[in-house]
């Protein structure tokens, strides 16, 4: 509803030229005066006369938006732009329109406007702004809507003169005519406007048009006069006072320089909240990972599948090889059982093992024997010792059977590696391994029946393989897989000397093996004869010095003379009281180092022999007998 209120023109809208369209800027049309023919009293013709009776003003044409050409907007006319055609009678003749004299020759005509102006620019193809559509790069100028309503620029509102012509005063309805509808909501009319009085306003039918009125002056501020209307004389196409850009809110553009220190402040302020927020992130996540140990399910790394086959040379290629060849041995008797251990010596059946681990079976016990593989088969005493400590049994009905290879221990240096197998705590197939920590280590075991009987004398080969209690009777291997010894005694920390590992005691890095050239004589006796036979010299020892070396006693333990006649001893030369300090060159402590000395050898064997008699060292030599001669 535009209330009577002309149509304000968009300023995106292109001024057309008004003879060619209706739409932009247009004139409300002039009410037309009672017109009389020549007689005063017929109405002109429909030529362009009137009827004398009401009138209605002419409705604004609809608003149709150009495709082409940018223009400017229409100026003020000026007296340069009215234009009358004189006719023969000095009277002026309107446009179609136009109001003529009563006569035809004193009537009102207003000239029509002027030729516009040329365009500024050729017709744009591609409808740039601000002519255009509008575009990302020509913001519109702020608009703002005045409270009181403005004309278009270049339009006449009802009331008001257009520039240049003499208002005409609107006529009244005749009495008693009915108003007309598209009037009810105008405005009521401006009161006329009184013409200047004096000689130039009395000069003929057709008054001079003087020029425009200037324009009122600005006020402070860009108002117009007193400052209240900023709007009076808008233009939008007119180039901007202010020196800064306008945005679309009206407020000046941010120079670069600004816009740079905006935008290292946005930086700044966006790097300080992401660290803040990652910050807390973190944190949090750590908080959570703490107390309730990770995210998810757990899986560990684990190595894949690799080949089972070992180094020959290392302990793993040395046990594969062995352990085939080591038995495990329980043996029951009447009075005690035990556990020990054992290896294969060929393959008839005859394993190896110590003395002490049989002896419990006596006469009437039994002993089972079980192979690596779970097999077990019963065994018998084949022979047995209790002065080298060393047993042989044999298994029946059992085939397959992987002997040991055996070495040779004098070739042993201290220091080379050993690896131990047996079955401590009849925990069967144990490994274990270290070096040997000495050779001929002299050591006694036994010795819990009355009178010695069951003393042995071992030249040992010292390791610190752990050896427990069932490791008896295991085998000592070198670095070929190869049996250089035969487990027999370890040193228990609660005192006393070695003992054999029958006992409870656990290891504290001192074992000790019976040599395998020792055992493999003795393995051979007992095989072949069911008995060993012991190197001897034919004298008596005093046990009892304590001095340095060996003493011969004064008697024999039968009391007899204390140098067997006939035997090697006093062949050599040997009298009661003489101190025997060297065998071979090796010094000899004590009564027991000169037995474990002896016994190393066999019977038949030379021995040199160094003694002091009445404070003088001799040597002599002799050649070793038998036990059982």
């Amino acid at each position: 509803m535009n209330e009577g209120k002309p149509t304000k023109a968009k300023w995106w809208s292109r001024p057309r030229s008004s003879e060619d369209a209706t739409d932009g800027d247009f004139e409300l049309e002039r009410p037309r005066p009672a017109h009389t023919t020549g007689n005063g009293g017929d109405v002109a013709d429909g030529s362009g006369g009137t009827d004398g009776g009401d009138f209605e003003l002419e409705r604004p044409a609809p608003i149709r938006v150009a495709d082409e050409g940018d223009y400017e907007l229409d100026r003020p006319v000026t007296e340069t732009d009215v234009h009358t055609d004189a006719d023969p009678h000095g009277g002026a003749r309107a446009d179609s329109g136009g109001v003529d004299g009563g006569d035809g020759d004193d009537g009102l005509t207003v000239a029509p406007v002027g030729e516009r102006s040329k365009p500024l620019h050729d017709p744009d193809p591609y409808s740039t702004p601000p002519y255009g559509k509008p575009g990302p790069w020509a913001p519109a100028p702020p608009v703002q809507h005045p409270a009181a309503a403005t004309p278009a620029h270049g339009t006449v509102a009802a009331g008001f003169p257009a520039p240049g012509a003499t208002a005409v005063p609107p006529q009244a309805p005749p009495p008693g005519a009915m108003p007309d509808p598209a009037l009810a909501d105008a405005p009521p009319p401006a009161p006329p406007v009184t013409p200047a009085q004096g000689p130039t306003a009395a000069a003929g039918p057709h008054p001079a048009v003087g020029p425009p009125e200037a324009p009122a002056p600005i006020g402070p501020g860009g108002d117009s006069p007193g400052g209240t209307d900023p709007w009076g004389r808008y233009d939008p196409w007119a180039a901007s006072a202010a020196a800064a850009p306008l945005q679309q809110n009206g407020a000046g553009a941010p120079t670069r320089e600004q816009r740079r220190k905006r935008a290292g402040k946005v930086i700044v302020g966006g790097a300080l909240l992401i660290a803040l927020v990652s910050g807390g992130i973190g944190g949090a996540l750590g908080t959570y990972l703490e107390r309730n140990g990770g995210v998810g399910t757990v899986e560990l790394p684990q190595a894949g599948k690799e080949a089972a086959e070992r180094a020959p040379g290392s302990v793993a290629g040395i046990a594969a090889r062995a352990l085939p060849s080591v038995v495990t041995l329980h043996v029951s008797g009447s009075d005690a059982a035990g556990t020990g251990t054992g290896f294969v010596l060929d393959d008839r059946g005859h394993i190896l093992t110590n003395n002490h681990v049989v002896e419990p079976a006596g006469s009437g016990g039994g002993i089972t024997v079980t192979f690596n593989s779970g097999d077990t088969a019963e065994a018998t005493v084949v022979g047995r010792d209790s002065g080298y400590d060393l047993a042989v049994v044999k298994v029946k009905g059992v085939s397959g059977l992987s002997p040991l290879p055996l070495g040779n221990s004098d070739n042993v240096r201290v220091g080379d590696p050993v690896v131990a197998i047996g079955a401590p705590f009849d925990l069967a197939g144990t490994v274990t391994s270290g070096i040997i920590s000495a050779k001929e280590r002299p050591i006694t075991a036994g010795g819990e029946e009355g009178g010695g009987s069951d003393v042995s004398y071992v030249d040992a080969l010292q390791t610190d393989a752990p050896i427990n209690p069932g490791n008896s009777g295991g085998p000592l291997l070198d670095a070929r897989g190869r049996a250089i010894g035969i487990n027999s005694a370890i040193r228990s920390a609660d005192g006393g000397g070695a003992d054999s590992d029958g006992g409870q005691a656990g290891s504290i890095g001192l074992g000790f093996a019976i040599p395998i050239n020792q055992g493999r004589r003795v393995a051979e006796e007992l095989i072949n004869t069911g008995k060993a036979t012991h190197p001897v010299i034919g004298i008596t020892l005093d046990m009892n010095y304590s001095g340095d070396g060996a003493r011969v006693g004064a008697k024999g333990s039968d009391g007899g003379p204390a140098v067997t006649t006939g035997g090697p001893g006093a062949k050599a030369g040997i009298e009661p009281g003489d101190v025997i300090t060297a065998v071979d060159g090796r010094r000899v402590h004590s009564g027991e180092e000169l037995i474990v000395a002896t016994r190393a050898h066999r019977p038949g064997d030379r021995l040199e022999l160094t003694l002091e008699r009445d404070g003088k060292e001799t040597s002599v030599s002799l050649v070793l007998g038998s036990s059982g001669d």
